[in-house]
């Protein structure tokens, strides 16, 4: 596992006392699809002029589609 993904646990304990929740939220993270798959998966489900802008240099991204 890369080491960004040991770092969530570690503050989760040590600003929260929960590192479980948040090795849980980096297994989410790690599991999600990348942009370019999610826009993929989105045309594929039938929506039209799929799009998505970076967030945080790409940390978060707000994709979008229309189903017309």
């Amino acid at each position: 596992m890369p080491i960004r993904f040991n770092v969530l646990p570690w503050l989760g304990r040590v600003v929260a006392g929960d590192a479980d929740s948040y090795r849980y939220l980096a297994e989410s993270i790690r599991r999600h699809p990348d942009q370019e798959t999610l826009l993929e998966m989105m045309r594929t489900a039938g929506l039209e002029a799929c799009r998505y802008h970076n967030l945080m240099g790409g940390v978060v991204a707000v994709h979008r589609g229309y189903r017309i």
